[in-house]
């Protein structure tokens, strides 16, 4: 049974999915992608562009070592100096460079893995938290994902709903602004799918500077958007903040409970710090706010997470 008091323990108990696909499944609400999902989001594919939605993987990234994460580091491995100076050469000419990355895997554009959040010693499905070791995840590892993330994507554009730039730390989207953005975008989300909110947050920061966008106060769902996000049956869910749900937390004496409705029990693939502005700016040119979405995460045996280029193709 799931992990059950107040609104947090109704939540996880009334939006739990443990045992719905199985005792030993490990990727949660992407069993709501079918064969005929896929086929339909192909069927979206109209222009043949490609949208990407992913931040750069470099050192101007939002990590400020909180939580120990910090942005990317890139380090060549052999450079074309090396080859002019003959260090590197082969045979007849040839001549490489190489190199290396050292990044978390959650420090940019990223999917939390099922076994990235635990509840009282539980993750996703039941499985313990024991299963997490220094050897990496042995349940609900990303690996198990590395051909689930391709459906319909929807973005919901709550900023230009509510007709800001962005929307403002601590601004809580409710059921009535997701509701609203569909409308406003002529799209109905359905079961399968992937929804992607834009809060215009993280444009706002690209442009005046980080400063506290990793961990601090940001505009996120509200924790009285799970009855929806359940009742939608989406595969999975993404925003262009750090943490997906409302800063300051809502509900007194937590952190981040959303993602223990939404992650643990609900076994919901989460996306945190995806670039949505550019689609953004496409969707209200053409007015088409549906797309083929293809994310799978880098199949990284035992990762609790996984950096990613995200596309939307229309």
């Amino acid at each position: 049974m799931c992990i059950m008091s107040d609104i947090l323990e109704e939540y996880c108990s009334r939006f739990c999915n443990w045992g719905k696909w199985g005792s030993d499944d490990e990727v949660g609400t992407l069993n709501y992608i079918s064969p005929e999902k896929v086929r339909q989001a192909a069927q979206l594919v109209r222009k043949g562009r490609a949208i990407s939605l992913a931040l750069p993987f470099d050192a101007n990234g939002p990590q400020t070592g909180r939580l120990s994460r910090v942005n990317p580091i890139h380090t060549m491995l052999a450079t074309g100096s090396d080859d002019l100076v003959g260090d590197r050469r082969f045979p007849r000419g040839f001549g490489y460079a190489d190199d290396m990355v050292s990044m978390p895997l959650q420090c940019g554009t990223q999917w939390d893995g099922l076994s990235h959040i635990f509840r009282d010693g539980r993750m996703w499905n039941g499985y313990s938290a024991s299963d997490v070791t220094s050897a990496g995840a042995a349940k609900n590892g990303i690996e198990k994902m590395r051909d689930r993330v391709v459906s319909r994507g929807v973005l919901l554009d709550v900023a230009a709903f509510k007709g800001v730039d962005s929307l403002v730390p601590g601004y809580a989207i409710t059921i009535e602004d997701l509701n609203g953005a569909a409308q406003r975008g002529d799209v109905e989300v359905g079961e399968g799918d992937v929804v992607l909110v834009r809060t215009g947050f993280m444009g706002q920061r690209l442009r005046d500077g980080w400063g506290d966008y990793a961990g601090g106060d940001a505009p996120g769902l509200s924790f009285d958007s799970a009855p929806w996000i359940h009742e939608k049956r989406i595969a999975a869910l993404a925003t262009d903040t750090w943490g997906v749900e409302v800063r300051p937390n809502q509900l007194p004496d937590s952190f981040q409970p959303m993602h223990l409705v939404l992650v643990v029990n609900m076994g919901l693939l989460v996306g945190e710090i995806f670039a949505l502005d550019e689609l953004a700016a496409d969707c209200a040119a053409d007015g088409v706010y549906e797309f083929m979405f293809v994310a799978p995460p880098l199949p990284i045996t035992g990762a609790v997470g996984s950096p990613l280029n995200p596309l939307a193709i229309k």
